[in-house]
Parts: C-alpha cells; structure tokens; sequence
C-alpha cells in the first residue's frame, strides 16, 4: 500500500488535475514541518468530507482530526479510512467552524486545511477567526479558495455573457441565480483576510489555471495530462507571467501563525 501511493494513483490526490498542485505544496510544507518538529504533524482539515485529503495524510503518519457537517461524508470517511488501513489516525467530529474550540477540546493543531469552504460558510472572516484560535504557534493555514476571474473566462467561453458580466460586478463573484456557488473571491481580499486573522502569508498561487477550460478528451494520455499539470505549475509561479495565476479557478495560499 505505502509503495502504490507513493507512486502516485491516477485521479488520486497526488495526480488528479484538480487537486495535484494543491497537495504538492501541501505535502511539501508538512515534510518541512515534521522535519523541523521531529514529530507527526497533529493536522486539521475543516469541511474534509470523505478524506479526499486526510487519507493521504494519515497514510504518511499524520494525525487528522476532520470536521465536517454533513454525517453522510463522515460514514464514508469512517470507510475510507479503514479500507486505507489508517482509521487510528483519523478522527472525524460533526460540526463547523464555530464549534471548533468545543470539538477540539483546546488542543491546538500544526496545520488547517480549509480547501473549499470559505466559499460556503455564512461569515469568511468569522470562519478564518475561528480557524487562527486552534492553530499552535509556528502551525500553518492550507486555505483554497474559489476565485472570480475564472468563473468571469468560463461564461465567456461558454457564450454567456450576461453571466461573466454579472461574475464580473457582483459584490460575491456569482454569475447569477444558477450558479452553485454562494461567492467567491478575489486575490487581494483573500489575502487581506488572512492576514486580518493574524496569519502571515508566506506562498501564494492560482490552481486550474486551464484544466477547467480543456476538454476532457484532450487530456486522455498519460502524456497530456503530465503535460498540462507542468504548464499550470510553471504558469502559475513564473516570474514574469504571475498575474495568470489570476485566472485559477482556485488560490491556494499557506500562511503561519507566528
């Protein structure tokens, strides 16, 4: 099992287009962390769902506690993480952000994941709030967050728009009525409201810059899809282009609580 996933399954974290650019900086700054700590990290992912990220984690030797509300996520956790063979190391609590110092009991973590949430919860900086009380000292925030520009590309490549102009001007990023979404976000704000939370910023960069974009029969190869991860990771952080990371459908930003 450890050797299979330190390989890499295709449409596993560690390889899947939407989610590989993420764990790589993830997985880099808890090597970082372990190493400087001499211990496995004690890690939090808030709305973790089914352990899309938590798994490979636990699978490393990290303990994660995963906080999410919805209890059929946590069953199929709970299942995951057996069949993983990582279940002692995975612990998974109902509830949100604002009970998070309940549900911890006041022990405080090393690193917060919180991928996918911010867009959903009811108060952002309340969240982000609750978030910076449970991280230790030197312990990190992992936040993605979904961004406006890549909703206001697609709507135009769609030929909606009516729609990206809307994505464009609208106070919370959305499209319209239909759009899933209930806001995203723009670079500046983010950034501005995890510092407002005490965390200090220190990586930045735009995810899917174009994986939404291609059609799925481009990317059919082995080939193509290492391809078009490369280009993204190189688009994203290239030293004159960086403004492209703008276009992500995601940011992904680390910051520590010092």
């Amino acid at each position: 099992m450890a050797e299979e996933h330190r390989r890499g399954r295709r449409g596993s974290v560690e390889t899947s287009l939407r989610t590989s650019a993420v764990w790589s900086s993830v997985l880099d700054l808890v090597t970082r962390r372990e190493a400087d700590l001499g211990r496995p990290l004690r890690v939090l992912d808030l709305g973790g769902g089914t352990g899309g990220l938590a798994v490979p984690l636990a699978e490393r030797g990290h303990h994660v506690t995963v906080v999410d509300p919805s209890p059929d996520a946590l069953a199929s956790l709970s299942r995951r993480s057996a069949e993983a063979g990582v279940a002692e190391r995975i612990t998974a609590l109902q509830g949100d952000a604002d009970t998070l110092g309940d549900l911890l009991r006041g022990e405080p973590v090393d690193l917060v994941c919180c991928h996918g949430t911010l867009e959903v919860v009811d108060d952002p900086a309340a969240t982000l709030g609750s978030v910076a009380s449970v991280v230790a000292p030197g312990g990190y925030l992992s936040l993605v967050a979904a961004q406006r520009l890549a909703a206001v590309l697609a709507r135009v490549l769609a030929g909606q728009f009516t729609q990206a102009h809307a994505a464009l001007t609208s106070d919370d990023g959305r499209w319209g009525a239909g759009d899933p979404l209930p806001r995203r976000f723009d670079a500046h704000a983010l950034t501005a409201m995890v510092t407002a939370a005490g965390f200090t910023v220190r990586d930045s960069h735009g995810v899917r810059l174009f994986s939404d974009l291609v059609p799925s029969a481009l990317v059919d190869s082995e080939a193509d899809r290492l391809a078009l991860l490369q280009l993204e990771q190189e688009a994203s952080r290239h030293p004159d282009f960086g403004f492209l990371g703008q276009l992500g459908a995601s940011l992904h930003i680390l910051a520590s609580r010092d």
